[in-house]
């Protein structure tokens, strides 16, 4: 009997020996909401748990996953997956947002304004958590709808996608960008 529970954990450690040699994720992750579900059966309540997970690279990529299952870690492991599977790409300038933009999903409304250097993430909840994971330093958020963490998280994430840097936008137009000019410094200043 030995044997067979001898083998299946050397199956198992030789799975995790495989993951430990490749190069680890520099994703971060962060458990945004955690329900607990009550189903009323003939012996009681059953529990069940959601999980809203935000992941991201610090470094302009996000995305968020929600998963389900009757035990939190198992949950919180489904929605990290699906986390990893929907990074999107941010534009971000100067460790802060190009630009003002409202993002909405369902009720959720949330503003994102450009802060200046040395402001900090000024927001709560569900959108510091996408924000961070972003990447993003300096930013002043502001949730305007429903309180839904959910529907934050997922507004959040439109408003992000949402945002284009001026190069971008100058591309598109067939504008060609104008390099500013050297300021010059005299002597009185």
């Amino acid at each position: 009997m030995a044997v067979p529970n001898q083998r299946r954990n050397d199956r198992r450690g030789d799975r995790g020996g495989r993951e430990s040699n490749e190069p680890k994720s520099d994703l971060t992750e962060k458990v945004v909401y955690i329900n607990r579900c009550a189903k009323v059966v003939k012996g009681g309540r059953r529990f069940s748990f959601s999980a809203l997970v935000v992941s991201g690279n610090r470094a302009g990529r996000v995305g968020y996953g929600f998963g389900k299952a009757n035990e939190v870690s198992e949950a919180i492991r489904k929605a990290s997956e699906a986390a990893k599977k929907a990074l999107e790409g941010v534009a971000i300038h100067n460790n802060t947002i190009p630009h003002e933009v409202i993002g909405e999903f369902g009720g959720g409304r949330v503003l994102l304004r450009p802060a200046s250097p040395g402001t900090g993430v000024i927001a709560g909840g569900g959108v510091r958590a996408v924000i961070e994971a972003a990447g993003i330093k300096d930013v002043l958020a502001k949730s305007l709808g429903s309180s839904n963490h959910a529907n934050v998280v997922k507004a959040t994430v439109d408003a992000l996608k949402s945002l284009r840097l001026r190069e971008d936008i100058y591309k598109i137009r067939g504008i060609a960008v104008r390099k500013a000019a050297p300021v010059a410094v005299t002597e009185e200043e």
